[in-house]
């Protein structure tokens, strides 16, 4: 059982959802993207991803994109990440996971990532970009090292590919709320909860909600549908827009425990 396998049963136990925010690699630097997540568990995150900053992003908005490319001007490394987990060993016990391209697990070798991450502290990778015809390898990989493969379903996703995405992933599923890119929306689909309703028959995954999710209001519309929550650009947007360090780990803290009281006073049960 992987760390994030340990974490949803932990917390279905206890009749509480998932709480994660992201964090980009490196912006505004790595020492503070440390600090920042330590801080983030403190005030009640239960899992951190961690993007790592790539030039071609996927599915992200401009906040993240924006905040992608000022990691990598100020020359990001992939090894700055593995080096960042190592040093948060004993200072965090929430499980990371890193948010990766497909391109550069493949670039790097898939199982050699793997090992490198796990060896690191992650405790799983959600790959965005990862195509289901060509997961089966990763998703081997993976499952032999105890390595949560996380990927993502969207609104647009055929319900027959759904189910094949499920199959080869673990941990938990990533379930876009919305067509498009990452971003705060201050309204989603009113389809969302049918479709998320359809999945959860398909498997036995916890089902993790995210983009759109833009503060307090929106995590507590969702967190009955969800078995976890996604928060990434509004935690980003605080950070970039912080003036010094301090401020923006006091932000991020003071975000965090906002949403952590949101959704634990949101009703409990599962659709």
């Amino acid at each position: 059982m992987s760390a994030v396998d340990q974490l949803f049963a932990d917390l279905r136990s206890d009749g509480r959802k998932a709480l994660m925010p992201f964090f980009t690699a490196g912006d505004p630097d790595m020492a503070t993207t440390a600090q920042i997540i330590q801080a983030a568990e403190a005030a009640g995150a239960n899992l951190c991803e961690v993007g790592v900053p790539y030039s071609d992003p996927i599915a992200d908005g401009p906040v993240i994109q924006a905040s992608y490319q000022r990691s990598l001007d100020r020359g990001f490394r992939l090894q700055q990440i593995m080096d960042m987990a190592q040093s948060l060993t004993g200072k965090v016990t929430m499980p990371l996971v890193s948010m990766v391209s497909y391109a550069i697990i493949y670039r790097v070798g898939l199982k050699k990532y793997v090992e490198q991450a796990k060896a690191a502290g992650y405790a799983g990778a959600i790959v965005p970009d990862l195509l289901v015809e060509e997961a089966d390898e990763l998703s081997r990989i993976c499952t032999d090292q105890d390595f949560s493969l996380v990927q993502l379903v969207t609104p647009t996703t055929p319900r027959e590919r759904q189910a094949r995405i499920a199959e080869s992933s673990s941990g938990f599923l990533y379930y876009v709320s919305v067509t498009g890119i990452t971003g705060e929306r201050t309204a989603l689909p009113d389809d969302l909860v049918d479709n998320v309703k359809w999945l959860r028959g398909q498997t036995e995954l916890p089902i993790c909600i995210g983009f759109g999710i833009s503060g307090p209001e929106t995590a507590a519309r969702l967190a009955p549908v969800a078995d976890g929550l996604i928060v990434g650009s509004a935690v980003v947007r605080r950070i970039h827009d912080a003036e010094n360090t301090d401020a923006a780990v006091t932000h991020v803290a003071e975000f965090v425990t906002a949403l952590r009281h949101a959704i634990d006073n949101a009703p409990n049960d599962l659709i």
